[in-house]
């Protein structure tokens, strides 16, 4: 069960740096991405919530193989 959490913060965070990196249009047109003033500034947050759930998988992963 630990592993399915890990995996799931390590898919979320690629799928949030994928879609800041490659500016995907259904990612960023959602009401939940509408919060910004900028896309620009969704993309750089989402690039950043993206990184540290990869982070956070990986931590995770390390604590508590």
């Amino acid at each position: 069960m630990k592993m399915m959490v890990h995996l799931l913060f390590l898919v979320a965070g690629i799928v949030a740096i994928t879609a800041a990196l490659l500016n995907w249009e259904w990612f960023f047109t959602s009401k939940n991405a509408l919060f910004a003033r900028s896309r620009n500034q969704a993309r750089i947050f989402y690039g950043l919530v993206g990184l540290l759930l990869i982070a956070l998988a990986v931590v995770l992963f390390i604590k508590n193989p």
